[in-house]
C-alpha cells in the first residue's frame, strides 16, 4: 500500500505546472538539509568534549558534560516545538481524491501521519542525540542507562511531533501551548523562576532507572493514537463544508477612497487579512520580525560588519517578505476571474505594492525604540525601510510573477491542512533580496566606513523609488507573460 501512496505523489510532482520551480527548490533544500545533518552529528559528537574543556577551566560550574546537557535539554525542546511550528508542513492536503480511490481512510491517515514521523524534523535531533548517546557509551557510562535516557528522548521527540499536529489544527491546543510557553520564557529570562531546577532531575530520571524510556515511549504512542483517531473522524467528503452562521457585520474602509482605483483591491486585501487566519497569522508574525535585532546584540554579531543592516532589513521588511513573499498566490482561489475581468495589472500590483509600504513604515516607525541602543542601530533601520520601500517592495512583486503555488485560503479548517504561513519556499525567496544590499553595503562600508555603507544602502533605495514606473513596466510585461502559466498551477488541486 505504501509503494501506491508514494507512487502517487511522485506523479503529482512530476505533473505539477510548477515542477522546475519545485525541483530547483527541492535540490537546494536538501543541499542545505545535508549540510545542517552534517552539523547536527558533528555537534552531537563533539559536545561533551566542549563542555568537558569548559568545565576543567572553570566556565560552567557542573559536575560532568552530561549534567549540562540534562539542565539544558527543556530549552532544546521548546526550540524543537517553535522550529516545527514555524518550518513543518502538516500531511498533505490531498485527502478527498484518495476517499473516492479504494483506500479505507485508516491507511490514508497513517499515511500521513507516518511521512511526519519520517520526516526531517526528526531525523535532525536523531543526529545530535545518537552520536552523543555513542559518546557517552564510550566514556563509561551504564549501558541501560545510556539506552533508556536515548529512548526517552526518542519519545518526547515524536510526543512533540503529534502535539505540533494538533497546535497547527486546533485552537483549543495552541493558545494554552502559547500561553505557558510564554509564561516560562518570561519568567525565566527575567529570574523569577528558574524551570531548568525541575526539569533536569526528570531527564536524569530517565538515565538512573532503565525502566523508566517506557513512560515517553508510551505517551508518543498514546499521542500518535489519539491523532490517528481523531483525524480519521473528521475524513468525511462533506468535512467543513458547512459554516457556522454568524452575525454579518459591515466595515466603513471610506478612507482608502483617497488611493483612487486601486482603493478596491486595497480594501480587499484588508478584509482578508481580518477575516482570514492563515493571512491574519501571517501579518501578526510578519510584525514579530521587529524585534529580530536582538538576535545580533551581543559581541559576536557586532563585531562582524553589516550585521545591523541585515537586522534592519529584517525588522522593518517582515511584513514585506511574509506576506508580499506570497503575491499573488493570495488571490489564487479567483486569480482566474480576475484575469477574466478588465482589471489593468498596474493598479493590481499597485494595491499590493502600497500594503507592502504602507505596513513597511508601520513598522519603522515600531523599530524607533532601536534608539535607545544606539544611533547606528536607529540609522541601520532607517536605511532598511529605506531600501525595503524603495527596492525590495519591487523585487518582492517581480519574484510573485514566478510564484505558481495557491494557496487554499480554507485549508486551515481541514484535516491535514496545510496552515502554514511561513514554509522554506518563501525564506528561500528572501536570499537574493538581502545579499544584494549586504554586498553593497560592504563595497562602501569596509573600503570608506560604516556610515557611508549606510548612505549607499539607502540611496540604492531612493533609487529604486525614482525608477519604480520603469520597473514595473518591466514586472508588468513579466505578470503578462507567466499569466496562463499562473492560471494554470493555480487551477491545480493536488
Amino acid at each position: 500500500m505504501l509503494k501506491y501512496f508514494l507512487s502517487l505523489e511522485w506523479k503529482s510532482f512530476l505533473r505539477s505546472a510548477a515542477f522546475k520551480q519545485n525541483l530547483a527548490i527541492k535540490i537546494i533544500l536538501g543541499f542545505f538539509a545535508f549540510i545542517i545533518l552534517l552539523e547536527f552529528i558533528g555537534l552531537g559528537a563533539g559536545s561533551y568534549f566542549i563542555l568537558e574543556e569548559f568545565i576543567e577551566d572553570g566556565k560552567i560550574n557542573a559536575g560532568s558534560p552530561f549534567e549540562v546537557i540534562n539542565k539544558f535539554l527543556i530549552f532544546w525542546f521548546v526550540v524543537d516545538l517553535v522550529f516545527r511550528y514555524a518550518m513543518q508542513k502538516m500531511p498533505v492536503a490531498n485527502i478527498k481524491p484518495l476517499l473516492y480511490l479504494p483506500f479505507t481512510k485508516g491507511k490514508i491517515v497513517k499515511y500521513a501521519l507516518g511521512k511526519t514521523v519520517f520526516s526531517f524534523f526528526t531525523l535532525l535531533p536523531a543526529m545530535f542525540f545518537i552520536p552523543f548517546s555513542i559518546v557517552l557509551l564510550a566514556k563509561g557510562y551504564d549501558v541501560a542507562g545510556v539506552i533508556s535516557w536515548h529512548l526517552a528522548m526518542l519519545g518526547i521527540t515524536l510526543s512533540l511531533n503529534f502535539l505540533n499536529i494538533f497546535i497547527n489544527n486546533k485552537d483549543v491546543v495552541f493558545y494554552p501551548v502559547a500561553a505557558i510557553m510564554g509564561v516560562f520564557a518570561i519568567t525565566q529570562y527575567y529570574g523569577i523562576f528558574d524551570i531548568t531546577i525541575y526539569t533536569q532531575p526528570v531527564f536524569e530520571f530517565f538515565y538512573n532507572n532503565a525502566w523508566s524510556f517506557v513512560l515517553p515511549i508510551g505517551a508518543a504512542v498514546f499521542f500518535g493514537w489519539y491523532a490517528y483517531k481523531y483525524f480519521k473522524g473528521q475524513l468525511y467528503l462533506d468535512a467543513g463544508l458547512k459554516s457556522k452562521v454568524k452575525e454579518a457585520k459591515t466595515e466603513d474602509l471610506s478612507f482608502l477612497d483617497r488611493f483612487g482605483k486601486i482603493s478596491t483591491y486595497l480594501k480587499n486585501d484588508i478584509k482578508l487579512i481580518k477575516r482570514n487566519k492563515r493571512a491574519r497569522t501571517t501579518f501578526i508574525m510578519g510584525f514579530l520580525f521587529v524585534f529580530y535585532g536582538f538576535f545580533f546584540m551581543n559581541d559576536i554579531y557586532e563585531q562582524i560588519n553589516g550585521m545591523k543592516i541585515f537586522a534592519g532589513l529584517f525588522c522593518t521588511g517582515g511584513f514585506l517578505f511574509s506576506f508580499g513573499g506570497l503575491v499573488p498566490s493570495w488571490d489564487s482561489s479567483y486569480y482566474k476571474l480576475m484575469m477574466s475581468q478588465n482589471i489593468p495589472y498596474r493598479e493590481f500590483l499597485l494595491s499590493k505594492w502600497w500594503l507592502m509600504v504602507i505596513c513597511t513604515a508601520v513598522s519603522f516607525l515600531i523599530c524607533t525604540f532601536y534608539l535607545y541602543f544606539g544611533l547606528d542601530w536607529w540609522l541601520a533601520m532607517v536605511c532598511g525601510a529605506i531600501y525595503n520601500i524603495g527596492f525590495n517592495s519591487s523585487v518582492v512583486l517581480w519574484g510573485g510573477a514566478y510564484v505558481k503555488t495557491p494557496i487554499d485560503l480554507t485549508s486551515n479548517k481541514k484535516a491535514f491542512g496545510d496552515s502554514k504561513a511561513f514554509n522554506a519556499k518563501t525564506l528561500l525567496m528572501l536570499i537574493p533580496k538581502l545579499i544584494l544590499p549586504i554586498v553593497i553595503y560592504y563595497a562602501f562600508g569596509l573600503t570608506i566606513s560604516e556610515s557611508a555603507g549606510f548612505i549607499a544602502i539607502a540611496v540604492t533605495g531612493i533609487l529604486g523609488l525614482l525608477f519604480r514606473n520603469k520597473i514595473f513596466e518591466i514586472i508588468e510585461g513579466l505578470y503578462k507573460e507567466e499569466k496562463y502559466d499562473t492560471i494554470a498551477a493555480y487551477a491545480q488541486k493536488n
